[in-house]
């Protein structure tokens, strides 16, 4: 193991507050099922790097990210959000890849953790795909939004899609799972109690997010791409966990 490296160091300011780095580092570790020492002792630094790193203001060397990207199973712009404005899946395809169905089982698993997932649609306008910050509640999709809003027009709806999906851009691997059912509103103010604080509070987009609706799954399937490379640290990939709300509409 390389020798422990000193504490990344630390622009201008006090210091004491995290930065997105440290931000993008904790959760790409979290979802991964890593503790901090796991995550020194597989990029060859001391725990308290780690520490410094996930809680303080630093500026790490590329070296030291290149290391942490590498036990991260994932890339440096994606821990320093060069990619934020990109699509995902940028990656080269490997020779010996290939898609492999998705049991029902595995797709509700896969589904199981809420996080942002994408309403589709005939709305008034024409086909709409619209995503949503969700959770899962008696096997159904649950999501909230306002009244004017494009998810909200699923209850009118004789039929809807939601979709969820991964793409790991360092393993050019990824999984999507595809739910076809029939959404309708929520109105049962005892169901509503229950489901507000798992909302985790306001919506990422802002603004009133009263109407809840719930999509019945009528068919459940799904696909994951499989490489070379095997199944990425933690078994299955995670969806992203919205810490509030509603990004979308």
């Amino acid at each position: 193991m390389p020798d422990p490296i000193p504490p990344p160091s630390r622009p201008q300011g006090d210091g004491s507050r995290r930065t997105d780095l440290g931000r993008r580092v904790t959760a790409r570790r979290e979802a991964l099922g890593l503790s901090r020492q796991d995550l020194a002792e597989r990029s060859g630094t001391a725990p308290t790097y780690i520490d410094y790193l996930e809680d303080r203001e630093s500026a790490p060397g590329i070296g030291v990210m290149l290391r942490i990207a590498d036990a991260l199973q994932t890339t440096v712009p994606d821990l320093t959000g060069g990619t934020v404005d990109r699509p995902q899946g940028r990656g080269s395809a490997l020779r010996d890849a290939g898609l492999r169905e998705l049991g029902e089982d595995e797709c509700r698993a896969l589904l199981s953790p809420g996080g942002v997932g994408r309403v589709a649609l005939i709305a008034s306008d024409g086909p709409s795909v619209v995503p949503v910050n969700y959770l899962v509640a008696d096997d159904e999709i649950v999501y909230r939004t306002a009244s004017d809003t494009v998810p909200a027009a699923a209850a009118e709806a004789t039929e809807v899609a939601f979709e969820v999906d991964h793409i790991d851009d360092a393993f050019s691997q990824g999984w999507s799972v595809l739910v076809v059912g029939e959404a309708r509103r929520i109105t049962d103010p005892d169901t509503i109690r229950e489901l507000e604080p798992k909302a985790r509070g306001l919506a990422w987009a802002g603004g009133e997010r009263p109407l809840w609706l719930a999509i019945s799954p009528r068919r459940i399937t799904g696909r994951r791409i499989v490489n070379s490379l095997g199944t990425p640290l933690g078994g299955q990939a995670r969806t992203l966990h919205a810490e509030n709300g509603n990004p979308g509409e």
